[in-house]
């Protein structure tokens, strides 16, 4: 982050920022999408209990879009303040928010030092361990001769409680690979399917392409734009804790759908008001449930698979998102340079709304495993 912050404050050269933007992870979106949000994710996981994890996933949705919001309101108002001082460019007032930018990436390193020995991740325990011995060598392909007897190897941790049994291989210890259940992968594939729709259209109508909208068809200047984008982060922000209160009523899945749905809807309506104004209400109303899907699908992919899979299924997921959404802004750019930039906006929505659809046909009815082995627990009490 800083390094990225330092190459744009100081260098023009083309190849040269694009390189800096790619490996230095600079969102287009402003969200976060870097390999470190699973590790985030993972660890907020970890150290929340599963009755409230949806509300702290809102609570740390709910402060990244806060600081976004404030971040856009701050840049937007100072790029035009500075552009108005005499000797001040568009480039020189860009540079600076960039080396604002490199600041906080140090600021981030010192608090991300200060993190306690909680946050890393602890060892699997045998209630997590239960993966059968059958399906284990069914999965590892085990099932040949008697030499393959060699490879397979009781976890210590559980070789007392014949109950508890996880096989590992010789494979799977020396493997580079993180480990992922049978279980685990089935959910993963189909999430990661899912989330690439749903990204994919994140990037054809990412805030950038958004605010190139508004400034070309209505011609906002930027002080104007960047409390635009602060109203619409704080009001994504806010009914993050909403999200929060109807999950625990209507369940994790139905609310991700029913509240992204709409914003949807008012997505693909964006292009089509011929002034400013009514696609400025699309686009809070947009907002308004435009984030409400995200702490509840963050509790659901964590409560979905074994705690110490967390990091890897959540990196892999991050990966697909962010692989996906890379490839929006090229179509974005190429309707864009055919004058039919309102398309780009239905083909989102329409996106968003099939990822939605798709979401709840395949997953409604789904049962986590700390759902069924809460329950167990319950009747094993009450028996």
């Amino acid at each position: 982050m800083t390094a990225s912050g330092l190459v744009f404050t100081y260098s023009s050269n083309y190849w040269v920022l694009a390189a800096a933007s790619i490996f230095g992870v600079i969102s287009p979106s402003g969200n976060e999408i870097g390999p470190f949000k699973a590790i985030e994710e993972s660890t907020l996981s970890q150290l929340s209990p599963p009755a409230i994890r949806s509300d702290i996933f809102a609570w740390y949705t709910l402060l990244g879009n806060a600081g976004t919001a404030c971040g856009m309101i701050i840049c937007g108002w100072l790029v035009e303040r500075l552009q108005s001082i005499d000797g001040w460019t568009a480039i020189y007032a860009y540079r600076l928010i960039f080396g604002i930018y490199a600041c906080l990436g140090i600021v981030k390193l010192i608090l991300a030092i200060m993190l306690s020995d909680k946050c890393e991740p602890q060892p699997p325990n045998q209630e997590y361990q239960r993966v059968t011995e059958l399906d284990n060598i069914e999965n590892e392909n085990l099932l040949g001769s008697d030499d393959d007897d060699e490879h397979l190897q009781l976890d210590p941790t559980v070789e007392s409680n014949p109950r508890s049994l996880r096989l590992t291989t010789s494979k799977e210890k020396h493997s580079i690979f993180p480990f992922i259940s049978p279980t685990s992968r089935n959910i993963l594939l189909k999430l990661s399917i899912l989330f690439s729709f749903d990204s994919f259209a994140s990037g054809i109508a990412a805030a950038s392409w958004i605010t190139y909208f508004f400034t070309t068809k209505f011609s906002l200047p930027e002080g104007m734009l960047g409390t635009l984008f602060f109203m619409t982060s704080i009001v994504a922000a806010v009914s993050n804790l909403v999200a929060s209160s109807i999950s625990k009523r209507i369940g994790l899945l139905k609310t991700m759908v029913f509240t992204h749905l709409p914003s949807a809807i008012f997505l693909a309506l964006i292009p089509l008001p011929t002034t400013a104004f009514p696609a400025m209400i699309f686009l809070v109303l947009r907002a308004c449930t435009q984030n409400m899907d995200q702490a509840p699908r963050q509790a659901f992919l964590a409560s979905a698979v074994l705690p110490d899979e967390r990091t890897a299924v959540m990196g892999v997921v991050n990966v697909v998102k962010t692989l996906s959404q890379s490839g929006g802004p090229v179509m974005t750019g190429w309707l864009a340079g055919m004058k039919k930039f309102w398309v780009a906006f239905l083909i989102a929505g329409a996106l968003k709304a099939g990822y939605d659809l798709a979401m709840l046909k395949m997953f409604l009815g789904y049962r986590s495993r700390e759902e069924l082995e809460g329950e167990q627990e319950r009747t094993a009490a009450t028996a």
